[in-house]
């Protein structure tokens, strides 16, 4: 589909202006002969207040139309607000006396010059100041139309902004988290080549199987993939981690079924799962317990994981980012990762204390 131009776009709202203009005159030109009809005294009161409405009123109704460029202009301009106001001034008395030269013009045609002239010296004052009064309300409700416009068109460029900051920081995030484990990976795949081969075989069919996965979710930050295959994803990194690591890697997969279908972004649990291993089974002779956790919410039917470890914990304040320090700083990644994504609507909790291992909730809203 065509997007429509910006003549046809600008002509939209400019139909809407003077469609309300023509209905504020049409508006003034019913309370005028409203307020000068006697209907009790028969027709003849009416029909002389709707000449007098017609004959008054269609000078600065004409003249209105052109106080809309003018407003434009001043409002477009580097002006400073005296010159403004001084510019819409000497508009003002430009407009009565045209509203007075016009309204002298037809009394002129229809009853002659001595008359039209009589009838002008006698409301030269009053009129002046409808004129100038006139003008006033005119060139308000046209400013203030330009102000709404104005403020609607910076809320847009302002939400766009905001919008595509939001895309690129989603997108920077996204691309720190693939590398960090396809470097980690490498160096597996490296020291396993010279203690077992045929097994660095098989770790490289697994390797190419999860590079096929990376590559496939690496069109847009806000790509979604099924739990399903974030699973195999995570099945294929710690069989390949299991042939480094061994027996010391344990893994207990608490999966329902009917959540396998729910949608997430790619990569979400990998870099959690990178950390237990790293914090919670390298490290320790015996190994540790990875838990993987995926479940139904039960209050508004999203989707609930969980990463859980059995190592050593640490205390809350020492996940906050240091230099060196690499949990802290993967989780602070996700947590701005679910922020820009779901507007909030995402979720990630750690539950750790020392001796009671480590264990990050994430709750992900499914459509």
């Amino acid at each position: 589909m065509n997007s429509p131009s910006p003549r046809h776009s600008r002509r939209r709202p400019n139909a809407r202006l003077w469609l309300a203009y023509a209905g504020g005159c049409a508006l003034a030109w019913c309370l005028f002969v409203l307020a000068g009809s006697e209907f009790d005294r028969g027709l003849d009161p009416f029909w002389l207040a709707v000449y007098q409405a017609t004959t008054m009123l269609w000078a600065p109704m004409l003249l209105g139309i052109g106080v809309w460029p003018l407003a434009r202009r001043l409002h477009a301009s580097d002006a400073g607000s005296a010159a403004t106001a001084m510019a819409h001034v000497l508009a003002a008395f430009v407009f009565s006396a045209l509203w007075q030269a016009g309204e002298f013009a037809v009394n002129a045609a229809l009853f002659g010059a001595d008359h039209a002239g009589a009838v002008l010296i006698a409301g030269l004052l009053w009129r002046s100041v409808w004129g100038l009064v006139v003008y006033a309300a005119i060139a308000t409700a046209f400013t203030a139309v330009l102000q709404s416009r104005a403020a609607r068109s910076a809320a847009v460029a302002a939400a766009q902004a905001e919008s595509a900051l939001a895309r690129a920081e989603l997108s920077a995030i996204s691309g720190k988290l693939n590398p960090h484990f396809l470097f980690n990976t490498l160096n597996s795949l490296i020291a396993l080549t010279r203690k077992d081969p045929a097994a660095a075989e098989a770790a490289l069919l697994k390797f190419a199987s999860m590079l096929r996965y990376v590559l496939d979710t690496k069109r847009g930050a806000e790509d979604r993939v099924m739990l399903s295959d974030e699973i195999d994803f995570l099945r294929d990194y710690l069989a390949l981690e299991a042939l480094r690591l061994g027996q010391r890697l344990r893994v207990d997969w608490q999966l329902e079924e009917r959540v396998m279908a729910d949608e997430l972004p790619p990569l979400t649990l990998q870099p959690l799962v990178e950390n237990s291993i790293l914090h919670a089974v390298a490290p320790r002779k015996g190994g540790g317990c990875v838990t993987i956790t995926a479940r139904r919410n039960a209050l508004n039917h999203g989707l609930d994981l969980a990463v859980a470890d059995d190592g050593p914990g640490c205390e809350p304040a020492a996940l906050e980012p240091r230099p060196g320090q690499r949990r802290g700083v993967g989780l602070a990644a996700l947590k701005k990762r679910f922020a820009l994504d779901y507007d909030g609507q995402a979720r990630l909790r750690i539950h750790t204390a020392p001796g009671a291992g480590f264990r990050v909730d994430l709750f992900i809203p499914q459509v």
